[in-house]
């Protein structure tokens, strides 16, 4: 059974500045399940941030509540709050030359005290958080030495040596390369599975948390959070709420963002997933007709048009671009 470890009930939150009151989320409610990685999505400046200090405990609500683990979160002191959550920031500064495994080891300062000293069940939380996230090889490495993706799986062995039932954690994939973003989401989901903890993501990277997370919390200027299975999300169209205006939507059928622009006809045989590539470089380049149909063929890939063939989409659109010059 799905065990709900963090509950929001009728939450408002804001700032307040000498007498000025500024309210940036109104009256959300929401859930966040142990065993379950739940991203949080929304354009920038709509409270994503103000959201999550509400989580932590950092920003007292002006209404409603939030609850840890059946516990109201204001109830909780700092030292307790720190073991039962943790968290995984943007930017954190690092010292060059600590090493990873002193790095997850101030995990357990929570647990230890300032002193940092570790007992037998210290070490084998530091150790277990190492090898969850695969990089046990790393502990003796300095963090100036090793790579980003790399330092970010050392912040999330951090949290994990934390062992608090909520992870929480900003924009984790920020500066790393595609292979390396999914590498991390889809650690992220198999820890939250595995160790039944409940994480939540900030993230923009729509794309990969399509395809690792359990649940989405879509959020937008003036309407409430919503709250589904992704799929449940992309087939009601709410995941277009993501979007801004009305130059973009998300494509059902390709599982992506797309820009909105004017349909061109091209009569293009050949196998679809080859076609489609070509009526989009087609799109861009601005050629809006053709005088006959194009043949695409794979295997070797090669394209027919007016009795030439060309062995590229770029060799077919530079020779169309020339014609009209």
């Amino acid at each position: 059974m799905e065990k709900a470890a963090v509950i929001g009930k009728n939450l408002t939150v804001g700032y307040s500045k000498q007498k000025e009151k500024k309210e940036i989320l109104h009256d959300l409610n929401f859930a966040l399940f142990s065993g379950e990685m739940t991203c949080l999505l929304g354009p920038n400046g709509v409270g994503k941030s103000t959201l999550v200090k509400a989580i932590l405990g950092q920003l007292k609500p002006w209404s409603g509540s939030i609850f840890l683990n059946s516990k109201e979160i204001g109830s909780y002191a700092n030292e307790e709050l720190a073991k039962e959550l943790s968290v995984v920031l943007t930017e954190p500064f690092l010292p060059g030359n600590m090493t990873v495994g002193q790095l997850v080891a101030m995990g357990r300062i929570p647990h230890t005290g300032w002193t940092g000293k570790l007992n037998v069940e210290d070490v084998k939380a530091v150790e277990n958080a190492l090898e969850a996230t695969k990089i046990t090889y790393l502990k003796d490495e300095r963090l100036g030495e090793i790579s980003d993706g790399q330092r970010q799986k050392a912040m999330i062995a951090r949290a994990l040596a934390q062992d608090g039932k909520v992870m929480v954690l900003d924009e984790p994939t920020a500066h790393l390369d595609l292979v390396n973003r999914f590498e991390i989401m889809r650690l992220l989901h198999e820890i939250s599975r595995k160790q039944l903890k409940a994480i939540l993501v900030v993230t923009h990277d729509l794309e990969i948390a399509l395809e690792t997370a359990d649940k989405f919390w879509l959020l937008n200027c003036g309407s409430p959070l919503i709250s589904g299975l992704p799929e449940d999300l992309v087939i009601s169209g709410q995941i277009n709420q993501l979007l801004p205006g009305k130059q973009f939507h998300f494509n059902v059928e390709r599982g992506r963002i797309e820009s909105i622009v004017p349909e061109v006809k091209f009569d293009i045989t050949g196998p679809n997933e080859l076609a489609q590539w070509l009526r989009k470089a087609l799109q861009k380049a601005g050629i809006q007709a053709l005088d006959s149909s194009i043949q695409v063929v794979g295997d070797p890939f090669s394209i027919e048009y007016l009795g030439q063939f060309y062995k590229s989409v770029g060799e077919f659109v530079e020779s169309l671009k020339s014609k009209d010059c």
